[in-house]
């Protein structure tokens, strides 16, 4: 017969047992709903809009070169003060239009004033000398063909009479450099456009050729571009650009119309000048990257987005039975394209070879999409 203690004991085993059995009863169950057969259930398909994805397609690749520089008018100039004086007044601020030879202020010219009138003084009194040299050779010269003085004294009367001829001339000449100058003393400008600086006020005392305003016309805007040495060659005057400028919000057309002809000493770049079409928007010292257009022919082309170099060879992820697919691909030349009737041409690339005419690929959008993912194309 079992004692108390040894009953007690078989029945703490057989709890134990029961409560392990019961434990593995629910975990087989859980198993079953949620494990395998959720680890084999299908990932959901990502959803691809229409302006992730684009086709190879045969189209004209317009080979192109990217310059950057920045804007300068073809017209410019600093006003300067022509004599050394006090500006009295200054009408112009920044952003004030003006008109070729308008007067935009003024120098003191107390002091060339009084010069000039000391230099019309001393011109009346030359030519009051003159008058009394001329009487005098006259004189003299009826007096020696009366036999009453010598020829030495007539040549004296010929000799004072052309130095004071003389005289008045330098005295006249005098009297027009301080005319000059007191005109010089009115501030004017020597083109037409709009002041983009005011450098002095008024009251400041100014040496001479110091700057006063500059003004620029912005009429006619150039690019000027920096070329490296290696694509100089390709760059031609008269080809056609686009210049993209910093707050525009579409490309300004250009053109090639000058190309230094010699190279930067320290960069060894060669500067090339594109002249922009009118835009309200230009301004001088703007920023822009022109896209020159090298060549244009026809190949086999590919948004360059859609091309990969994560890898050891490029690869493109074309899209093929519900599935991403990646390709490898060799690449041609680099261009601009535009994929589809009515697109705006956009960065390319050349296939050479790894994807065929009417290959749906993947455009940079779509992110760090993995092949065997699965996608749902939109329709065509």
């Amino acid at each position: 017969m079992m004692s108390r203690r040894t009953r007690w004991i078989v029945g703490l085993v057989v709890l134990v047992v029961l409560a392990l059995l019961l434990a593995r009863g629910l975990a087989g169950r859980k198993t079953g709903a949620g494990g395998p057969a959720a680890a084999s259930a299908p990932a959901p398909a990502v959803e691809l809009a229409a302006t992730d994805v684009a086709r190879a397609e045969t189209a004209e690749l317009a080979r192109t070169l990217v310059v950057n520089g920045s804007l300068k008018a073809v017209q410019s100039a600093f006003v300067k003060a022509r004599i050394p004086a006090e500006l009295k007044a200054l009408a112009v601020r920044e952003g004030d239009r003006v008109a070729a030879g308008q007067l935009i202020g003024q120098l003191d010219t107390t002091e060339f004033d009084w010069r000039l009138r000391q230099a019309e003084d001393q011109a009346k009194s030359a030519e009051a000398q003159l008058d009394i040299a001329e009487r005098t050779l006259a004189n003299n010269q009826a007096l020696v063909n009366q036999g009453f003085i010598s020829r030495n004294a007539l040549d004296t009367s010929v000799s004072n009479a052309a130095a004071a001829r003389a005289a008045l001339q330098a005295a006249k000449a005098a009297a027009e450099i301080a005319r000059k100058a007191v005109k010089d003393g009115e501030v004017r400008a020597p083109i037409a456009g709009l002041v983009s600086q005011r450098l002095v006020q008024p009251g400041e005392r100014l040496p001479v050729d110091a700057r006063i305003v500059e003004i620029v016309d912005l009429s006619r805007i150039e690019l000027e571009a920096a070329v490296a040495p290696e694509d100089v060659p390709a760059v031609r005057v008269g080809q056609a650009a686009r210049v993209a400028i910093d707050g525009l919000a579409e490309p300004v057309p250009a053109k090639v119309v000058r190309i230094n002809p010699s190279a930067a000493a320290g960069t060894r770049t060669v500067m090339a000048y594109l002249l922009l079409e009118k835009h309200p928007g230009l301004r001088q010292g703007l920023f822009g990257r022109a896209t020159l257009e090298l060549a244009r022919r026809s190949a086999l082309v590919v948004p360059a987005s859609a091309v990969r170099h994560d890898q050891a060879r490029p690869y493109v992820v074309a899209a093929q039975q519900g599935l991403a697919v990646e390709k490898p691909v060799t690449l041609g030349q680099r261009g601009d394209a535009a994929f589809g009737a009515g697109a705006k041409p956009e960065p390319a690339l050349e296939i050479v070879g790894g994807v065929e005419p009417g290959t749906l690929v993947l455009r940079g959008t779509v992110g760090s999409l993995r092949g065997g993912t699965r996608i749902t194309v939109p329709a065509p």
